[in-house]
């Protein structure tokens, strides 16, 4: 069984960038491909961005790329998702997921999920 909790939202201006992390415990960190979510009031939830274990490979919704950044440490069993140029349409609640199959934007591949973080973007 693998634990996720995300850390790193608040309430930011727009324009403004926040660094979340994700800390996994109970399982192979590196062996998971971990994922980004969020899902904003009145919305589904949706992708955001995904790594593979070893962090060769990435996946970014269109929203998002050139805006935000996915990283891993293995070495410390986290996951940090960078955002700069946060907008307003970027308020959500983010969540972290894990996964162990290579299907980044298909939510039912991952098994494991935290409970999010709140990001607000003000205009």
């Amino acid at each position: 069984q693998v634990q996720l909790v995300e850390s790193g939202g608040g309430l930011v201006q727009a324009g403004a960038s926040l660094r979340l992390s994700c800390a996994a415990s109970g399982g192979t960190f590196s062996s998971l491909i971990m994922g980004w979510f969020r899902q904003a009031p009145g919305k589904e939830r949706e992708f955001v961005v995904a790594i593979r274990g070893n962090g060769d490979n990435t996946k970014y919704a269109d929203s998002v790329k050139d805006r935000f950044t996915i990283s891993r440490d293995n070495t410390k069993n986290t996951v940090h998702l960078q955002m700069n140029s946060l907008k307003p349409e970027d308020t959500a609640v983010y969540y972290c997921a894990a996964s162990r199959y290579w299907l980044p934007m298909t939510q039912n591949s991952y098994l494991y999920w935290g409970r999010g973080t709140q990001v607000t973007v003000s205009s």
